[in-house]
């Protein structure tokens, strides 16, 4: 059993390892956007199918979570892999140029195969990890993050294939590469035998212990306000982030001056930082608590969004706000599906991170979008980066104060118990 879980742990990375390529988005926007080349997109609709797929992603989640505590991650995971690569594959040979034909493709399709792949692999490790639980969900989202770089890189410095085989070329390669790696990864993801735990752990003692959440059904937790509060923060926080990946590599050329290498530099480190993160914040949660982190996860966060426009006219500064950025967004996926877990139990986790992973998709649509508009309109991320890091603090002040819920007879729920009691 040892070996099995760790095997579990190589399929999640294998998996979201591709399903991180949706954050490599930032390598393809120039291509787009080039008054003078084939797409001419303007901003706006750059980031709407970028956007598009997010939204799509976070929607799908809903289904993905609640399906996959039914019949378990490989299935689900396995038909999520397929239908990411085929949208992909379709965008590359018959999508062409033409603005809807790639949104539907690449960000309803392929949005979808995330979405069906992305909560598998996390809610396996969680439940065959219950000593490792924080280090182990952060290292398996680290491959997301890990899965933007490398996809960055291999459309430009490493692969060169968007200035060897194009846009379409590219989406056709990345297409095949998720088909196969996503399949392989799934068919090694499994649950656990019922009440199965690792050799020689045993859970806390209560004594020392934090008090276990109660187990709450879908429909059970979308009905309390601490689930609606987790959610606001996660549409904050994720839809700053977002906004950064979205819009980084263009800031970095337009705003900043920097060469096109640079700024393609700086959005491979932040995918890198990205997977990092979620590494460490998740390692930081098992010492502090989820809840806790995510609010000096998004407090650090608004520091630097306030600051990016300042430190970033250097290429070294753009390359430190980027990692920094990074490195804060990755451990929402680390953060938010343990605080998930410790506010509503572990046993219906896939449906009830599916359903708070929604807000992901809000997040998405707005931010990105938002940031495109400010720059069609003013010719500047200014504005959008003063609101990025104002709704960052609001996403600290809101994991600062939601509490577990609890069952009552009769009723769904009751409000917490007061800090310090049980």
């Amino acid at each position: 059993m040892e070996k099995k879980r760790w095997l579990v742990v190589i399929g999640a990375l294998l998996v979201q390892l591709c399903l991180g390529a949706i954050y490599a988005w930032g390598a393809f926007t120039k291509a787009l956007q080039d008054p003078n080349g084939a797409f001419a997109f303007s901003a706006t609709q750059a980031q709407a199918i970028f956007s598009a797929g997010l939204a799509t992603f976070a929607i799908t989640m809903i289904l993905a979570g609640r399906w996959q505590d039914k019949i378990g991650p490989r299935k689900v995971a396995l038909i999520g892999g397929i239908t990411l690569g085929l949208g992909y594959i379709l965008a590359g040979t018959i999508g062409g140029t033409n603005f809807w034909t790639l949104l539907l493709l690449l960000g309803v399709v392929g949005g979808a195969g995330i979405g069906l792949g992305y909560v598998c692999p996390i809610a396996a490790c969680v439940k065959w990890f219950p000593d490792l639980k924080g280090f182990v969900t952060g290292l398996a989202v680290a491959g997301f993050g890990a899965g933007a770089f490398i996809f960055v890189k291999l459309a430009g410095d490493w692969g060169g294939l968007i200035a060897t085989h194009g846009v379409n070329g590219t989406f056709t390669i990345f297409g095949i590469i998720f088909a196969v790696a996503v399949v392989a990864g799934s068919l090694l993801l499994s649950n656990p035998p019922q009440g199965w735990k690792p050799a020689g752990w045993q859970p806390p003692a209560a004594a020392t212990a934090a008090p276990t959440a109660e187990d709450f059904t879908q429909s059970e937790c979308a009905r309390t306000s601490q689930f609606w509060m987790l959610w606001m923060a996660f549409v904050f926080s994720s839809g700053a982030g977002l906004m950064v990946i979205g819009c980084l590599k263009h800031f970095g050329e337009q705003v900043c001056g920097l060469s096109a290498s640079t700024a393609a530099s700086a959005l491979g480190l932040l995918a890198l930082f990205n997977g990092l993160g979620r590494i460490v914040w998740g390692s930081i949660s098992q010492k502090i608590g989820a809840r806790r982190a995510i609010t000096l996860m998004t407090f650090l966060q608004a520091i630097m969004l306030i600051a990016a426009h300042r430190v970033s006219s250097s290429e070294i500064g753009l390359v430190v706000a980027a990692c920094w950025i990074g490195f804060n967004f990755g451990g929402n996926f680390a953060l938010f599906p343990l605080a998930t877990a410790e506010s509503f139990g572990t046993k219906n986790l896939g449906a009830n991170y599916g359903a708070l992973f929604t807000s992901y998709g809000v997040g998405g649509i707005a931010m990105p979008i938002l940031a495109g508009r400010l720059w069609d309109l003013f010719g500047s991320y200014f504005w959008a980066f003063a609101i990025a890091a104002a709704i960052c603090l609001i996403a600290a002040a809101l994991a600062a104060i939601v509490k577990p819920p609890h069952h009552v007879a009769g009723g769904c729920c009751r409000k917490p118990a007061l800090a310090g009691q049980s």
